[in-house]
């Protein structure tokens, strides 16, 4: 694949897991807060990764605008910062919600009642594995094991790890979460 095939790729394809409609549509992006970024970091390639992970903290996903202007900034090719982008699970390549849900489906978790939790919060948010609410509030994504197994059944919503749950907890859960 050469740099135009990895450009295109960064504007028109899904990355795995993404919904069968195609990506949600991208929300503006603060462009002046990506040249802060790169000017932080002496707008140096060799820093693209710490760039890479400033930027998703902020908009919680890469915006494909921001992937192509940081490439013509570090000059950098687009496959290469595509690479990175693509293989750190941390990044995503569609935008997600204002929180992301991770819930365990590890071993001590799935025999404690996980997959019950996890029907149940899908229902409940109308979405399933990989997706993002209508309203950008919440994304939803299953992990192997979140190292909290004397807490199982657990999951993790931005920072905060919310433990021994039961189907009726996961809404009020939720509901402290605007």
């Amino acid at each position: 694949m050469n740099d135009t095939d990895a450009q295109q790729d960064l504007t028109t394809q899904a990355p795995a897991g993404a919904p069968a409609a195609g990506p949600p549509e991208e929300p503006p992006v603060d462009m002046e807060y990506v040249d802060q970024v790169i000017d932080r970091y002496g707008g140096q390639a060799h820093f693209a990764l710490q760039m890479l992970l400033d930027i998703n903290n902020e908009f919680n996903y890469l915006p494909q605008q921001a992937l192509r202007h940081l490439a013509r900034r570090v000059d950098m090719a687009p496959s290469n910062l595509y690479s990175i982008a693509t293989f750190f699970k941390a990044f995503s390549l569609v935008p997600r919600g204002r929180h992301i849900i991770s819930i365990c489906l590890g071993t001590a978790c799935h025999v404690k009642g996980q997959p019950q939790n996890y029907k149940r919060l899908q229902s409940d948010l109308a979405i399933e594995d990989g997706e993002t609410t209508e309203d950008m509030r919440f994304s939803l994504q299953s992990v192997r094991c979140l190292g909290a197994c004397a807490l199982a059944p657990v999951m993790v919503i931005d920072d905060d790890t919310h433990s021994r749950l039961a189907p009726d907890q996961m809404l009020d859960i939720l509901d402290t979460y605007e």
